[in-house]
């Protein structure tokens, strides 16, 4: 679920722009307690490695993974002050602490879906498949609301551009379930890669991803066709699912699905998966990656919130400067970059209060604190430069009750669903985005009869021919991106050229993102300007609560904080 193309600039950690080290004594590795932590790295741009890795060993350092593209390493130290030591080094730029090494769990209840704006919507039996589906359609095509709303049908940009399989668009989320028979027509194995490893507990023993019992090896290292979360899953779906028959099919149904896990199994997202799915992505002549996240701990990244630490202060520069570094090498490199705008209710280009940050424990007793966010803090990926920010649409067209939005931030606007779009302001599943779902997932769910049939309204089922796909509705701005991300692969699948050094196809980033933005349905902001937005949830007695939101759309038709340039046109991209 995050954010946008061109916004407010925010600092980096440069040379000129260096936080004053604190004047604490640094404590060498045999003076350290014997607890291992992991970092990220920076090293300063032009910097030889072998300086660089001098530097990281003298502060206490030993690196266990690195990508030179970008000069960004992970590193493993006991030493408790290895941030200071490292920012002491002149060939180093910045330090993230992502975690202490070799918990045990304390708990036993694994988060899931995080990155999305989660609805528990009603029990009752679950939706049915269309009998006699309209021919060239999918059988579940009447639930895609969505699809038609950008003229991703049969009728529609199927019979213009249906996409081309030399496209390769690459997933980096959770993972992606590769033998899901809606997915697995087009899932590219070959290629796909899984950039994380699953981390059983935070640093103070909470579980976040859960023992490595799924694995044979026990290693905590997911298979390139996994999705133990089912958001990756969700979001491959929606972009290039096949016409086979089955189910539904995605925006870009004859495009080819790279799975790049960076997610986590919990739904945290770290820097150095992020940095290297890039510059893989740029190397193997993926064309487009869609980005559903924020990289954790921070929701926002500021480079001088007073109400940071030192250490939190480098950690946020140093993600802020690592990720657009590895931005700026796939985009140059022929990677269209899509991500999703947010789930915060909120206007990114005004101050905020954020009381969420940081969302997991990397350091023993961390907890998030309330501290005041301005434009001038940035949300990663999808504030960096280059980036495609898509803000969330419900069936009426209205912007979502939950997308985040801004003028100047939001570039365009895709159906992400909006359970609430109805005139009693209360969930209902159909208005939801509906798109694969992991069996494995629903099963663990409780969501699946003992004969395999669902047993709540988000969860349906088709079969063809004795197999059968499980499909979920969801709604939020990861849902959102990937219909932005579908659009741009049939953008390349359009208009692309022969890629003679890496085969298939490419197109220039910035031709990609002109004819996706101007291609756009602009819609104007509403009247009056101010939202107020009215929805109901249960709570935990059964009653409903009623909820209300003011927001305020800024901008003219051509564009504006709720929508951008307007809401995506898979037929109108590829019909020029």
């Amino acid at each position: 679920m995050r954010r946008a193309v061109i916004t407010a600039a925010c600092a980096v950690a440069t040379a000129t722009t260096a936080l004053a080290l604190p004047g604490a004594a640094v404590a060498s590795p045999a003076q350290a307690k014997a607890e291992v932590s992991e970092y990220v790295v920076l090293y300063r741009k032009g910097a030889q490695l072998g300086k660089a890795h001098a530097a990281v060993k003298a502060a206490g350092g030993t690196i266990i993974r690195e990508n030179r593209a970008v000069g960004v390493a992970t590193v493993r130290s006991a030493n408790p002050k290895f941030t200071v030591a490292a920012m002491r080094q002149k060939v180093l730029e910045g330090v993230a602490h992502n975690r202490v090494i070799g918990q045990a769990p304390k708990t036993s209840a694994k988060a899931r879906g995080r990155h999305v704006e989660k609805e528990s919507g009603s029990r009752g039996p679950s939706a049915k498949a269309a009998t006699a589906p309209r021919k060239g359609e999918e059988p579940l095509a009447d639930l895609q609301w969505d699809m038609k709303q950008i003229n991703a049908t049969a009728k529609g940009s199927y019979r213009t551009e249906p996409g081309d399989r030399r496209v390769l668009v690459g997933i980096m989320d959770t993972g992606v379930d590769g033998n899901h028979p809606d997915i697995k027509p087009n899932f590219n194995g070959r290629l796909s890669r899984n950039f994380t490893v699953d981390v059983p507990t935070d640093a103070d023993g909470n579980e976040l991803d859960g023992p490595c019992a799924d694995e044979p090896d026990k290693s905590c290292n997911d298979a390139n066709n996994v999705d133990e979360n089912g958001h990756g899953t969700h979001v491959a779906s929606t972009i290039a699912s096949p016409r086979n028959g089955l189910g539904m099919a995605g925006v870009a149904p004859n495009t080819s699905i790279v799975n790049l896990r960076v997610g986590q199994d919990s739904g945290l997202f770290f820097l150095q998966p992020t940095v290297d799915a890039l510059t893989y992505a740029a190397r193997t002549g993926v064309d487009v990656v869609n980005m559903s996240y924020y990289i954790d701990p921070w929701l926002w990244n500021c480079a001088n919130n007073p109400a940071d630490s030192w250490t939190d202060k480098v950690e946020q520069r140093t993600i802020i400067a690592a990720t657009q570094r590895a931005l700026d090498y796939a985009r140059t490199r022929g990677v269209t970059l899509v991500a999703a705008a947010g789930n915060e209710y909120v206007d990114y280009t005004k101050n905020n209060t954020d009381a969420t940050s940081p969302d997991f424990a990397s350091r023993p007793g961390e907890k998030p604190y309330e501290r005041t966010v301005t434009p001038a803090c940035e949300s990663m990926p999808s504030e960096g430069r280059g980036v495609v920010a898509v803000s969330s649409t419900g069936i009426t067209k209205r912007k979502a009750v939950y997308s985040s939005f801004g003028n100047g931030y939001v570039d365009v606007a895709a159906p992400g669903g909006d359970k609430y779009d109805n005139p009693e302001g209360k969930p209902d599943d159909k208005l939801g985005i509906w798109a694969a779902y992991p069996e494995a997932l629903a099963r663990a769910a409780g969501e699946l009869n003992p004969d395999g049939t669902p047993n709540t309204t988000r969860v349906i089922r088709d079969c063809k021919n004795g197999v059968c796909g499980y499909y979920q509705s969801i709604q939020g701005t990861s849902m959102a991106s990937p219909h932005a991300a579908g659009v741009a692969a049939l953008i390349v699948s359009r208009y692309g050229r022969k890629d003679r050094a890496r085969g298939g196809l490419t197109l220039d980033p910035r031709v990609t993102e002109r004819i996706l933005l101007g291609t756009a349905n602009e819609r104007a902001c509403p009247s009056p300007r101010t939202v107020e937005y009215v929805w109901y949830r249960k709570n935990d007695k059964g009653e409903w609560v009623r909820n209300t939101s003011k927001q305020t759309c800024e901008g003219g038709k051509a564009r504006n904080g709720f929508y951008g340039h307007g809401i995506v046109d898979a037929l109108g991209a590829v019909k020029r």
